[in-house]
């Protein structure tokens, strides 16, 4: 079978066979398709390995409350109709998982019908097209974001709902956007001192340890500094990568990562810093810091001090309730956990126990 990019299969999925199938057997149906439920597709990031588990030829479709009742039908009426293959991939799926592996003696198909409301709050565990709260934003994982504004609409025809929901989902506004990202560089204030430490006492692997730490902040920080969604760890460096002049950074990250003493690894976490420092300025989001490197105290190593970057993106905002709040970030910036992340109960269960006003002394 010759290699299809996912995206470009799953359209043809619902041009050539979807919708001739729903146009003869419901011809009145208003209807949305797409796939904006997960897997490497969605960002464009799918090879042939990818076609071992959750691949083939699928799709999303949704209907109106109107026709929700008739969902048990449309289900039925793809289950007889659809072909046993498509552009020589197995329709149905075996296996454990959200589809399992494609088979031609698979017992499911592929394809899931949902009323979109319903859905929105399956995945995200609220529906973007009543409005995204700053509650919302901060309790929603930027790998389910990616997800979801990454996949692609084959078909609108519920009045734009789908395409509408997604576009309300494609950024922060720009308070969360600064609170997200002082979050992120109090995250690097907190551990940048720490592999210099480490390798003072000579504890290389400790001080290669929080360097990674530090590398995969980094990486996140420069992803959300161009409005891009970090994704999960698998795909963290691809997309990392392909940002706008990546090479100095990606060069500066594989030199603190790489086989070098301290010195070197400190020379590559510098420069990695100080790059960032300056595309949060050219963001406009606060007053410029213009951060360079600088003694840890009287200690004989160099951090950025990025606490003066968390500071004046802190400063910025202007809503009142989101300023109080201590810098935590959105979820998966405290939390790194698949069981969590990938459960919007939980996930939203476990925001909103935070605290949403700073801890003051006394």
């Amino acid at each position: 079978m010759t290699f299809v990019a996912g995206l470009t299969l799953g359209r043809r999925f619902h041009d050539e066979v979807l919708a001739p199938i729903l146009r003869r057997r419901f011809p009145d149906l208003r209807y949305a398709a797409g796939l904006l439920d997960g897997g490497s597709e969605l960002l464009g990031l799918d090879t042939p390995r990818s076609t071992d588990h959750d691949w083939g030829p699928r799709g999303q479709l949704f209907v109106g409350a109107a026709d929700a009742a008739r969902i048990p039908q449309l289900r039925a009426a793809l289950d007889a109709d659809l072909p046993a293959e498509f552009l020589g991939w197995p329709t149905r799926f075996t296996g454990e998982g959200r589809l399992g592996v494609a088979d031609r003696a698979g017992s499911r198909h592929g394809v899931t019908i949902d009323e979109p409301g319903g859905w929105w709050r399956e995945r995200l565990g609220f529906d973007p097209a009543a409005g995204v709260t700053t509650a919302d934003w901060l309790a929603t994982p930027t790998q389910r974001l990616a997800e979801v504004t990454g996949g692609e609409v084959f078909h609108d025809g519920l009045d734009g709902a789908l395409t509408g929901a997604r576009a309300a989902l494609a950024w922060y506004p720009d308070d969360v956007w600064r609170h997200v990202l002082a979050a992120a560089w109090t995250r690097v204030a907190q551990a940048e001192h720490l592999p210099g430490r480490c390798a003072e006492t000579g504890d290389e692997l400790g001080s290669r340890v929080v360097t990674a730490g530090l590398a995969r902040d980094l990486m996140r920080l420069g992803l959300l500094l161009h409005r891009r969604w970090p994704p999960y760890d698998k795909w963290l460096g691809t997309l990392f990568a392909r940002l706008p002049d990546a090479a100095p950074l990606v060069a500066a990250l594989a030199d603190a990562l790489g086989p070098g003493d301290w010195r070197r690894r400190e020379d590559g976490l510098v420069r990695a810093l100080e790059d960032l420092a300056a595309r949060t300025d050219d963001t406009g989001l606060a007053a410029p810091v213009r951060a360079r490197s600088r003694p840890f105290h009287r200690r004989p190593f160099l951090v950025l001090d990025a606490g003066r970057i968390a500071g004046a993106l802190r400063a910025a905002i202007t809503d009142p309730v989101l300023r109080g709040r201590p810098p935590l970030g959105a979820v998966d910036q405290y939390v790194d956990n698949v069981d969590v992340l990938t459960h919007a109960h939980r996930v939203r269960r476990l925001a909103a126990a935070l605290p949403v006003a700073a801890d003051r002394p006394g």
